[in-house]
């Protein structure tokens, strides 16, 4: 596995003003370790994440599996092996109030879900403030918190904290964490344009 998920922490910058959805990644340290672009003009979603700027090394694709799906479904693959690392799917109508996603395994069992923090602050965000109360979501595992992914109130960027500390046991693999921080990124990012 590619060095960059070896962290427990990450913070990802989406670009204020770009015509496609650039995310850069970066360790505790302040250091870049991840960049990702959307592909442009694209009918089904395409994520590309690279070890760097460089575009030279890539090291995750996220790729949705149909054009149009309300349920959303997106393949994490590991770009060196070509092999699936496990997917993200959207549960359709109960992300209306609230942002739900399933975690499924390589075989695409679920195995956890990803959920923002509660119906009260979603339907806020949603219908009052907007991107002034900042999202924050939990990935569970059961009832084991794996990671927490919040953002952070900034005016002019988007930009969220991955937290995999408390996961000691590394039962979500941090490449499945990675892509469903950039997931969520992607998605604000259209919902409040």
């Amino acid at each position: 596995m590619n060095p960059a998920f070896q962290y427990s922490t990450y913070l990802l910058k989406r670009q204020a003003i770009a015509l496609t959805g650039r995310f850069r990644i970066y360790d505790p340290m302040g250091n870049l370790v991840l960049f990702s672009e959307q592909k442009m003009f694209k009918l089904r979603e395409d994520i590309r994440v690279y070890s760097d700027e460089s575009k030279s090394q890539e090291v995750l694709l996220i790729q949705a599996r149909q054009i149009i799906d309300f349920s959303a479904a997106y393949d994490v693959v590991d770009a060196s092996t070509q092999m699936k690392v496990g997917a993200l799917r959207r549960k359709g109508w109960r992300s209306m109030m609230r942002d739900e996603w399933e975690v499924l395994d390589v075989n695409d069992q679920p195995v956890g879900l990803l959920l923002e923090d509660s119906v009260g602050y979603a339907l806020l965000r949603r219908l009052l403030l907007g991107s002034l109360l900042p999202q924050n979501y939990d990935v569970v595992f059961g009832e084991t918190r794996v990671a927490d992914l919040k953002q952070r109130f900034n005016l002019f960027r988007y930009e969220l904290d991955l937290d995999f500390s408390m996961d000691t046991a590394q039962r979500l693999d941090r490449r499945l964490g990675v892509a469903a921080g950039i997931l969520l990124a992607a998605i604000e990012g259209r919902q409040s344009n």
